[in-house]
């Protein structure tokens, strides 16, 4: 094999991968969104969880994308373990749709499926026409790289060295191992399982030991999810061990079923003489009696990845988006299923304002008592905020640098600014809770009316930010209601300040309180502003049925 030939096989290796993206991009930025709304309807019926695994994958084209949303929901609390199980089911059953693909012949329509494809993106305008420009293009540039992956290889059936290497495949063990070692580098099953079938349409690797390889695929693929649990809580990290123990226990199943029974045979014999069409059907046929032979077991599963992982008391949620931002850097999931992960996005900020929102009640709890008890919990309630804003900030950048344009991103960079605002509420919440160490060390204490008016102001803010917690539902009656309660806490600063220039006058609060009393309320004020900002953010968040 020349160097000729080594490019060659590259080349076409780096076509097929990127036309297999380009065409999972095109269809899930098509569908999307309804993908979002079944996740969002998901129920605890079984069927119903692998048939919305198995089409979530089948968009997305990639299992390893769908467990680690699967994580991320279980480690959010978005999703039970239970759901979990079906989901990964039905992930292991959709991620064979590319081979089923891949066995399509198109022959010379691959180039006009390429051309087409791309004259729809460069020169239409409408983003419908966009996504099936881009599903065609991927479709052919996809077949042109594993035509060129054929004809680089074809030199190799002369070498004896490349003909013994495949040849040890035919050990079971040998070649579950390599399956699950090459997957596991490349980190996609349907990347393995489609240079595989290129291996055996070109003649180098029988079918009868090209099975072996590909039930290692499949184990190879649980790699990306085990690394995506990592810092993650016993929640997730049991996904991972559904997850890897599915397809172990059908690799277990089928290895035994065809070393004692003809049952690559009895594959074979549906498409004889076609090995592309044979491994894409072993594939599928793997995947489906797997989980027609586990999806009884699912509860029993969960319940065994619970006592090898049993729970942690006082365990902290930890963010799922470090993951996914994780995930993101090293390729493991495209950009193209952003818009899955928005729901994961959403939650987590939902997550950040309920925070900013308990430190709020807990700073004017401890101003009105005057002891600095409770400032260790809030200054730690604080971090985890910071945390939250960080790691949201990082994953948010990582989608607009890579992704920019679309609805998904339009809304993606409201979430952004909400982000922003809610991390500021936590500053001043912060600051309310610090007055406390003055009131404290210096024995201040405000008069009664000012008392009255710092319950008021806890009141107000605490229900503003409790509305703004429910914008998604109704964002344009949200909106309304918020900015009537902002109007009104401008005007009860306003209030507020001529009601405490008049005790200035009269003498009737210390040096010390008046100072805290001011910054208080333009702490307050400030509040107010930032929960306008986050209403105002979500009104403009497309929001579809």
């Amino acid at each position: 094999m020349g160097i000729a030939e080594v490019f060659g096989l590259l080349g076409g290796l780096a076509l097929f991968l990127y036309g297999m993206q380009m065409m999972s991009d095109g269809l899930e930025d098509a569908a999307g969104n309804r993908m979002k709304k079944i996740l969002e309807r998901l129920t605890a019926n079984r069927f119903l969880g692998v048939a919305v695994g198995a089409g979530i994958t089948a968009v997305i084209q990639s299992s390893s994308a769908t467990t680690v949303m699967v994580v991320g929901f279980v480690n959010s609390g978005i999703m039970t373990l239970k759901q979990a199980v079906w989901i990964i089911m039905g992930a292991n059953i959709g991620t064979t749709i590319t081979a089923q693909l891949i066995t399509l012949d198109v022959g010379m329509m691959a180039p006009l499926l390429a051309f087409l494809g791309v004259a729809m993106i460069v020169f239409l305008k409408m983003p419908k026409l966009h996504y099936i420009g881009k599903i065609m293009a991927g479709f052919g540039i996809l077949f042109i790289g594993m035509d060129m992956m054929g004809t680089a290889m074809e030199p190799l059936e002369q070498s004896e060295t490349f003909i013994s290497m495949m040849t040890t495949f035919s050990n079971p063990i040998l070649g579950i191992l390599g399956g699950t070692l090459f997957t596991a580098l490349v980190q996609s099953s349907s990347a393995a399982v489609g240079i595989l079938q290129a291996l055996a349409g070109s003649g180098l690797i029988p079918f009868s030991s090209a099975v072996f390889v590909l039930f290692g695929s499949n184990i190879g693929t649980c790699i990306t999810a085990v690394l995506a649990a990592i810092g993650t809580n016993r929640a997730a990290k049991r996904t991972t061990i559904i997850h890897l123990l599915f397809n172990v226990i059908g690799t277990i199943v089928f290895t035994i079923l065809c070393v004692s029974m003809p049952v690559a045979g009895w594959v074979a014999s549906l498409t004889p003489g076609n090995a592309v069409a044979q491994i894409a059907n072993m594939h599928t046929i793997f995947n489906v009696a797997t989980t027609c032979l586990l999806i009884p077991f699912g509860g029993l599963m969960a319940s065994f990845a619970e006592k090898i992982l049993p729970d942690i008391k006082n365990e902290a949620r930890t963010s799922s988006l470090s993951l996914l931002t994780e995930e993101y850097r090293r390729g493991s999931i495209t950009l193209g299923a952003s818009a899955v992960h928005t729901d994961l996005l959403a939650q987590e900020i939902r997550r950040m304002i309920t925070l900013a929102g308990e430190n709020t009640r807990r700073a004017y709890g401890a101003v009105l008592s005057g002891s600095t008890a409770s400032l260790a919990q809030v200054n730690e309630t604080e971090e985890l905020i910071d945390g939250l804003n960080k790691e949201i900030s990082h994953y948010i950048s990582k989608i607009l640098v890579e992704n920019r344009s679309g609805e998904n991103v339009a809304d993606i960079e409201q979430y952004f600014l909400i982000t922003g605002n809610a991390e500021r509420i936590g500053d001043h919440a912060t600051n309310i809770a610090g007055y406390t160490k003055t009131i404290e060390s210096k024995s201040i204490t405000f008069s009664e009316q000012a008392y009255t008016e710092l319950k008021q102001m806890c009141s107000i803010t605490t229900r503003a930010i409790d509305r703004v917690l429910t914008c998604g539902e109704d964002a344009t009656r949200c909106l309304s209601e918020i900015e009537a309660m902002e109007q009104e806490m401008d005007d009860m600063t306003k209030a507020y300040r001529d009601l405490h220039l008049e005790r200035m006058r009269q003498g009737k609060c210390s040096e010390e309180a008046c100072i805290l009393y001011s910054e208080l309320l333009t702490d307050f004020e400030r509040i107010g502003d930032h929960i306008l900002n986050i209403a105002q953010a979500y009104s403009r968040i497309h929001y579809r049925a």
